[in-house]
């Protein structure tokens, strides 16, 4: 699988209601929703920017976009097709240095002492991390 810089696709904004939801014909199971139309127009580059990263860190497959005429005939009434297009490698670069949350148990009185001066545990362990690693950033 061969990443892209760039992923384009139509997808399908309902607006029966006073909310909007979007959902993509060609990627079963990305779909978001706002409550606005115009809310769920933006919350659906989110959407495709999220399910494109999944889909290239587990190394699916990335079906090609449909055309729009095919997008059209799967059309329910009141959807409209919108264009969606993301670029991947802002949203890669902000995964790679996303927090991720981390639970540790230490002893009370390592914890205690810890706590008396006031140290980051947060920091602590990222620089402890760091220095195993032999990571100098």
């Amino acid at each position: 699988m061969q990443k892209k810089d760039v992923y384009r696709y139509w997808a399908l904004l309902d607006t029966a209601d006073e909310s909007g939801s979007v959902r993509f014909v060609d990627l079963p199971g990305c779909v978001t929703f706002g409550d606005t139309a115009e809310e769920a127009h933006a919350e659906a580059r989110e959407a495709l920017e999220g399910f494109m990263y999944e889909l290239e860190s587990d190394g699916d497959d990335i079906p090609d976009p449909s055309p729009l005429e095919v997008v059209l005939q799967q059309a329910k009434p009141g959807e409209a097709a919108i264009e969606v297009q993301v670029y991947m490698p802002v949203v890669r670069e902000a995964m790679a240095i996303k927090a991720v949350k981390k639970t540790l148990t230490v002893p009370k009185w390592l914890n205690d002492a810890a706590e008396a001066q006031r140290l980051n545990f947060s920091q602590v362990l990222q620089e402890g991390l760091k220095r195993s690693l032999g990571i100098e950033k």
